[in-house]
């Protein structure tokens, strides 16, 4: 690590994590919360009380790696989206944290969304730190969300402004439940995805768009019939990734319509799927190790911002 180092901290909905970055290199370290057999997710107080415990350990597995020898700022994911009213209780472990080590320490605290440090982290792990300094389109595709957003610079920071996306069930809670229908522990996209393997993509749902907004819950009644029938569970998993495919590259075509020439970033967890990327590779990817849940956008951010500071 260089002189300059910047924590961060991300306590989400599913994962503990924490992250240091010197502007160059990136040490990070996370866990899933353990979220009880055929359970679709945790109630936001069982996920505080799990952060609260795991993150001694997170950073136990950070002092391993000797990256917290010197600490300049703090940052923290403080809630879901820039927006107002946007608040989930599970993201105060990790903020009160990163304020009292930030005090301790008499650096800078900067506080950032948790949708803002997938978009830094999937930028810089795509290769692409410089997507950070000008206007471009992105996907938050996860459990929780399914948005499209016009991403623009703030100073060092970003800001992203929701455009689209859908309009009820997330392509994360599609695949959580069609996972749970097939027997396949939470969360399910990632054995999904292997599931459909090479087989050809043919099978689909042409989902109805309205602009740039769509609907998947009609899906999930689909995903169930076609489970009561019989059809092999390859099927069903390629049946549900290809639909949401479908829909995510639709109103991608649309977007760039209205926003021409504008680069489009992926991240998420549902973005690390290799049939979904298969079928839209002119897109910039999050890498898999960097598209789920992590606190490596966040330090990335508090770097950004304590170079703005001085």
């Amino acid at each position: 690590m260089t002189e300059t180092c910047c924590l961060g901290l991300d306590t989400s909905n599913y994962t503990t994590s924490a992250s240091v970055f010197d502007g160059e290199h990136m040490e990070k370290a996370g866990r899933l919360l353990p979220v009880p057999e055929g359970a679709l997710g945790l109630r936001q107080s069982e996920a505080l009380f799990q952060h609260l415990r795991q993150l001694p350990d997170i950073f136990s597995a950070l002092e391993d790696t000797d990256a917290l020898g010197k600490i300049d700022a703090v940052g923290a994911s403080t809630q879901p989206r820039r927006v107002e009213g946007s608040y989930m209780p599970c993201f105060l472990p990790g903020e009160t944290l990163g304020r009292c080590i930030a005090s301790s320490f008499q650096v800078p605290f900067f506080g950032f969304s948790h949708q803002e440090g997938h978009l830094a982290a999937a930028a810089w792990s795509a290769g692409r730190p410089d997507l950070l300094d000008s206007p471009f389109l992105a996907w938050h595709l996860s459990g929780g969300t399914t948005e499209i957003l016009y991403v623009r610079p703030e100073g060092r920071g970003i800001r992203a402004e929701k455009i689209g996306g859908t309009k009820d069930l997330s392509a994360g809670q599609l695949l959580d439940r069609t996972g749970k229908l097939l027997g396949i522990p939470f969360p399910a996209g990632a054995e999904l995805d292997r599931m459909c393997g090479k087989l050809p993509v043919e099978d689909y749902y042409r989902v109805k768009c309205s602009g740039l907004e769509f609907s998947l819950s009609g899906i999930e009644n689909q995903v169930q019939d076609r489970a009561g029938r019989g059809e092999p569970p390859e099927s069903i998993a390629c049946f549900a990734l290809d639909t949401i495919t479908y829909a995510v590259r639709n109103v991608t075509r649309s977007a760039l319509e209205t926003y021409p020439g504008l680069p489009v970033l992926c991240c998420g967890g549902v973005a690390a799927s290799r049939r979904l990327r298969s079928q839209m590779e002119e897109n910039e990817y999050a890498s898999a190790e960097f598209s789920s849940d992590n606190a490596a956008g966040i330090a990335i951010l508090a770097y950004r911002q304590l170079e703005e500071k001085s």
